[in-house]
């Protein structure tokens, strides 16, 4: 085999993982806009829910994300020119930043999946509390709109049923004017409409409101750790592509 042949046959692997890198930079700018998406998404749409939860790793995840997706279109841009250019220092710094950013989505879908295994737990202990002792409180004007947010959008009363409204502590005080509910639990809302809490007048949901939040966020959480580690594992084609193209290059051009 001659020196020439080789010289052909490394020029044509070399343009090859060229394209495959343009190819791969696409790819990973579409998932980077998917996952800055789903992590806006999360935020803006479903914020108003963030108040009841005892912890911040659902929002922590979609800011993951967010930060995620915002470096996906620099370091894409970075990917481009250390193609065209063919220089080894371009490329290591593709390189790390291709892992760097692995990692921040890893770590996001990972904390997405643990937190959905202990999602249904912390609804259980945690909502029912919050409706009883903040809603209509001094103070607690968030929780007070994310609650009514929250059995209005999903047709519930209660965190496990209206019954549970029974303990709260703005049904035992004057403000309430003898309601048995708040008013957002009726299907039709009037003033004072939480006075009946007859079926034909109120939600009466099986399960109550933790169900249906807990079937919610679970979604959401399962949307925000495929995404995550779908992208993640994109990257892992692009770091391959990446150190193969390196070891083409003998020495940067000048």
């Amino acid at each position: 085999m001659t020196a020439g042949y080789k010289d052909d046959k490394e020029d044509w692997q070399a343009v090859c993982l060229k394209y495959l890198l343009f190819v791969f930079n696409f790819l990973f700018w579409m998932g980077g806009a998917a996952v800055l998406g789903v992590g806006v998404w999360t935020l803006v749409e479903k914020s108003d829910y963030l108040s009841l939860l005892a912890s911040s790793t659902f929002a922590v995840s979609a800011y993951i994300l967010i930060l995620a997706g915002s470096l996906v279109v620099v370091t894409g841009f970075l990917g481009c020119c250390a193609v065209i250019r063919e220089q080894k220092s371009c490329l290591s710094t593709y390189f790390l930043c291709l892992l760097l950013i692995f990692l921040i989505e890893l770590v996001a879908g990972v904390l997405a999946y643990v937190y959905y295994q202990k999602l249904s737990e912390e609804l259980k202990h945690h909502l029912n509390q919050t409706m009883t002792e903040n809603y209509a409180q001094p103070g607690k004007g968030d929780i007070t709109l994310a609650v009514d947010k929250l059995q209005q959008d999903f047709k519930c009363c209660g965190s496990n049923n209206s019954r549970d409204w029974l303990m709260s502590v703005y049904i035992s005080s004057k403000p309430a004017e003898s309601r048995v509910v708040p008013d957002s639990c009726c299907k039709t809302i009037i003033p004072l409409c939480g006075k009946r809490d007859h079926p034909s007048n109120i939600y009466k949901v099986e399960g109550g409101c933790i169900t249906k939040l807990e079937q919610f966020l679970a979604d959401h959480l399962l949307i925000i750790g495929a995404v995550g580690i779908g992208v993640a594992c994109l990257q892992i084609c692009g770091m391959v592509f990446t150190s193969c193209l390196y070891r083409r290059i003998k020495t940067d051009p000048y």
